[in-house]
């Protein structure tokens, strides 16, 4: 009972947190007008691995719950990367954007990860699930660029004055709190690889921003 108890606290307090996890960084752009520190790659990178992991959580049928954040995360990216475009002067790029997500999205819907598995299966004389660890991997392997994206931003402009920390230490928290649900609800290796590797990557990127944000000098 206990242990049931602590799943749902853990599921649904990263469900809570994820509706609100980019708000800080939104709102800290809106405010400067500016997005000094923010990485459009990191961002790009993001997307792009949110939409896979949620295919493949979808296509292993596995609890909702378990990714139920990631459409919200999603749209929120989407608002964070139209606020960048907006404030570099670069909102023609949005609709190739747009293009991109939606074609995207498209490739990697679980009916055409399906066709893809079958295909391997009969063409190629391979285990079904061989392409789904394949891209598993890839998620983790894109997801990790995204932060290792943003930490080569900050390290090269030195200053993290539009990047947001909390919501760096939100996502860290997402991240810790999916290791535990992994392991209680599918114990699925590969996941939970991706979790401990983002929660590494999130707690770097968030000691680098506090670490660049530039301190007030006060005046005499």
């Amino acid at each position: 009972m206990d242990g049931n108890l602590t799943l749902h606290l853990a599921n649904f307090s990263t469900l809570f947190v994820c509706m609100v996890l980019k708000f800080p960084q939104i709102f800290v752009l809106m405010r400067a007008r500016a997005t000094a520190g923010v990485s459009l790659n990191s961002l790009l990178l993001e997307l792009l691995g949110f939409i896979v992991f949620m295919s493949y959580q979808m296509y292993y049928d596995y609890p909702p719950l378990t990714y139920l954040e990631y459409p919200i995360l999603i749209a929120q990216d989407v608002i964070v990367l139209l606020l960048i475009l907006h404030y570099n002067r670069n909102m023609k790029h949005s609709l190739i954007y747009a293009a991109l997500f939606v074609g995207g999205w498209q490739l990697l819907t679980v009916q055409n990860v399906i066709y893809i598995y079958i295909y391997i299966y009969i063409h190629l004389d391979k285990k079904v699930f061989f392409f789904a660890i394949v891209s598993q991997s890839l998620c983790t392997f894109i997801s990790a660029g995204s932060k290792l994206a943003q930490l080569q931003c900050l390290w090269r402009s030195k200053d993290s004055g539009q990047v947001s920390a909390l919501t760096w230490a939100l996502a860290t928290y997402t991240c810790l709190a999916r290791i535990f649900t992994t392991v209680i609800t599918t114990g699925d290796t590969q996941v939970l690889i991706r979790f401990v590797v983002m929660s590494i990557l999130n707690m770097w990127v968030t000691v680098t921003v506090v670490y660049y944000k530039p301190h007030a000098v006060k005046q005499d």
